[in-house]
């Protein structure tokens, strides 16, 4: 039978590893957000005026 915390993967009597935050979009600004999303639709533009050209 196994114990339930048999996965751990630190050593016993160590404290836990710090967890890691995921970046995500959504932690950004609104300002932030806009601004990828403006500069996201000039390169789409860009290219499809290159495209056309």
């Amino acid at each position: 039978m196994s114990l339930p915390h048999e996965h751990h993967h630190h050593h016993p009597g160590h404290a836990h590893p710090p967890a890691t935050i995921a970046p995500s979009i959504l932690r950004l600004s609104a300002l932030a957000r806009l601004a990828i999303s403006a500069v996201a639709i000039v390169a789409l533009w860009g290219a499809a005026y290159w495209a056309m050209s």
